[in-house]
């Protein structure tokens, strides 16, 4: 809101007869306003736009005016550089103000000091006539400062990278039985084989493990993709039931449950994993042209097209899809979090990259943080661990060492972008700062963004980025407070923190609610720091508080 004030007339002398004294005198005709009445600090400056309106026959042609504009505050003052301007008969550079009667406007620049929220601004004048001068009645021009952007969070957000790690190790003991083609028969070799051997070998140490529990057994036959599809159904089935009256004989003398037992038909899909793996020549058309084609008929007649290559899988692949696959699913419960918390001080070299990240997660102490971290970067070249340290040392404020452990990430990153832009937030250079959040485009990197936004005055902005964002409830309420928006700014406010109770209060204050301001403040007073603010805040400004 804008308020009208009452300035000082430059030379409200008439044409004829001015003097310095009497433009003293009439100084009070001269009308000002202050946009905004009451100051305001943004980005650490206080940049009013004041406009004088000279009236008719005020300013004399012969005469120079100077205008100190000083900001006083509790602990000192802070004064600009005069402005100088001149009647239209000095033959001088300063700006021109005519006797006809004028507005002149200018936009003020101070930095903010602390002290400043109990503030005013006010203007000193001086007239000069030749060999002349006369100082002018100091007149107030506004109230300030308002700092309340100042209560934004501004240390960053920033995620640390989460483990791995698998409370239950979901695993797959498996073998396979080979048959020759066109054939449904389990070979006595088969039965002896080495894959059958290591199938059994694995079933039998989850059976042994306290930890690990079968949870049940397949069987799953297939045909290799050639030939009528009708035909290889039926051999895939055929497979399917031979192997499973084998089973019994494979597993006796084992602990194996029954097995659920399918058929799939032509394996495709196992097809194009051995094709994928082998150094077969021409291997990338035979899966272009799988890609390209979904029915199995064209598959095979395409391939059967390319005769050297048909060859070839005829020799590598196909003997390898013409099985029925034994398959254990195992379930192991992997080391609760007291165990790990052991572990990591009696017999670390057991525990692998994801648990160590996990145990970062447990200790509580920032020094066994750093530890832990610094285990898993030495014993196994965590990225994650490394990136993990950064981010422990910005929760530290060590942006130094953060920075170092960032140099060596990945810079395509978004978390270690964010990372970067935090350092650079900290450090005030918002440009980089801002161009790394947007760039890291992370949720931490948004939350991040909008605080960018209100230190630099972007409140729209700000509101803009920060709604709907979760985890950032004490910005948001602040960024809808900097937009007037103060019934979402209310909605908004749900965290129990002290610094939102305050900017509740700041709310209530705004829309007059004093009974509800004096409780919001109550709650916020559990930080101290927020009690002594309150005394010189603006925002409370004629309140008994």
């Amino acid at each position: 809101m804008k308020r009208l004030l009452v300035f000082f007339a430059a030379a409200a002398l008439t044409v004829a007869c001015a003097s310095p004294e009497k433009m003293a005198k009439l100084a009070d005709n001269v009308k000002v306003t202050c946009d905004p009445a009451v100051l305001e600090v943004i980005n650490g400056t206080i940049d009013p736009v004041v406009t004088v309106n000279y009236p008719k026959d005020y300013f004399n042609p012969k005469v120079i005016l100077e205008v100190t504009p000083v900001i006083v505050y509790q602990g000192g003052e802070a004064a600009m550089a005069p402005l100088k301007y001149q009647g239209e008969k000095v033959k001088d550079n300063y700006k021109v103000v005519s006797s006809a009667g004028q507005s002149v406007t200018e936009t003020l620049h101070f930095d903010y000091v602390p002290g400043m929220e109990k503030s005013y601004l006010e203007l000193r004048g001086r007239v000069i006539a030749g060999k002349k001068s006369i100082n002018l009645p100091t007149k107030k021009v506004a109230d300030g400062a308002n700092t309340t952007y100042m209560l934004v969070k501004r240390d960053g957000f920033v995620a640390f990278k989460k483990d791995n790690y698998q409370d239950v190790i979901v695993s797959t003991a498996e073998g396979q039985i080979k048959y020759k083609v066109n054939s449904a028969e389990v070979r006595n070799s088969e039965i002896k084989g080495k894959s059958v051997k290591e199938f059994l070998a694995e079933l039998d140490a989850a059976n042994a493990n306290e930890r690990a529990t079968v949870k049940s057994t397949e069987i799953v036959a297939y045909a290799s993709p050639e030939g009528a599809i009708n035909l290889n159904d039926k051999l895939s089935g055929n497979r399917s039931k031979s192997a499973s009256k084998a089973w019994n004989k494979i597993t006796k003398g084992h602990d194996a449950m029954d097995p659920t037992v399918k058929s799939l038909g032509e394996d495709w899909e196992g097809f194009q994993q051995l094709v994928t793996e082998s150094n077969i020549e021409d291997k990338d058309l035979i899966l272009r042209v799988l890609s390209m084609y979904s029915d199995p008929n064209v598959r095979e007649n395409e391939i059967r097209n390319m005769s050297k290559v048909f060859t070839a899988l005829k020799g590598e692949i196909l003997p390898e899809l013409r099985r029925a696959r034994l398959i254990a699913n195992v379930e192991t419960i992997n080391y609760t979090s007291e165990e790990l918390l052991d572990l990591i001080k009696n017999n670390e070299s057991v525990l692998d990259e994801e648990a160590l990240l996990r145990v970062a997660t447990l200790v509580k102490d920032n020094a066994q943080k750093e530890s832990v971290y610094q285990k898993a970067v030495n014993r196994f070249g965590s990225k994650r661990a490394q990136y993990n340290l950064a981010a422990l040392y910005l929760s530290e404020g060590k942006e130094a060492k953060a920075e170092a452990e960032l140099r060596n990430l990945d810079p395509a990153d978004g978390d270690v972008i964010n990372a970067k832009g935090v350092i650079a937030l900290r450090k005030n250079d918002f440009a980089t700062a801002e161009q790394c959040f947007k760039k890291a485009n992370t949720p931490e990197a948004k939350k991040n963004l909008g605080v960018v936004h209100i230190l630099t005055g972007k409140y729209t902005q700000a509101a803009q980025e920060l709604k709907d964002v979760d985890g950032c409830c004490h910005n948001t309420v602040l960024a809808y407070i900097l937009t007037n928006q103060l019934d979402k700014a209310m909605s908004t406010a749900k965290c129990g923190d002290p610094k939102v109770w305050y900017l509740k209060a700041i709310i209530a204050a705004r829309q007059g609610k004093v009974n509800e301001m004096k409780g919001f403040l109550e709650n916020a007073y559990k930080n101290p720091d927020l009690k002594a603010r309150a005394a010189n805040d603006i925002e409370f400004a004629g309140y008994d508080l």
